[in-house]
């Protein structure tokens, strides 16, 4: 187990703009894969096929952190909150709504070994 934090990060445009806000999403990686607690950043979209019919918006990052406060730390750079400002909140931005979400790997009330480094 660990203390990653693994976020889906989805985003729907609005009509006649997936590309334009694909374009703007993929901007945002080289930056944020500088970050130290990054551990995977990549916005993609969505593919057809027989064996995955699911529902979800048709752009998705899918991000790895080391840990919670690497996320939150990520979520409050300048530039992603101008993303945010800008392309999500702004009447005429390109998205027409977002879904972020976090989760973990540990199961609730996982009892995770304490190492102690030696002097």
């Amino acid at each position: 187990m660990s203390k990653k934090v693994y976020c889906i990060a989805q985003f729907l445009p609005k009509a006649g703009q997936e590309q334009a806000l694909f374009q703007v999403l993929q901007s945002l990686e080289a930056n944020t894969l500088r970050e130290d607690g990054c551990l995977q950043y990549r916005v993609t979209r969505q593919i057809s096929s027989p064996f995955a019919e699911g529902k979800s918006f048709p752009l998705v990052f899918n991000e790895i952190w080391a840990d919670l406060a690497s996320f939150e730390a990520h979520c409050q750079r300048r530039e992603i909150q101008t993303f945010f400002s800008r392309y999500c909140l702004a009447e005429d931005g390109l998205a027409e709504d977002w879904n972020v979400c976090i989760y973990s790997d540990e199961p609730v009330g996982y009892d995770a070994p304490e190492f102690k480094h030696q002097a």
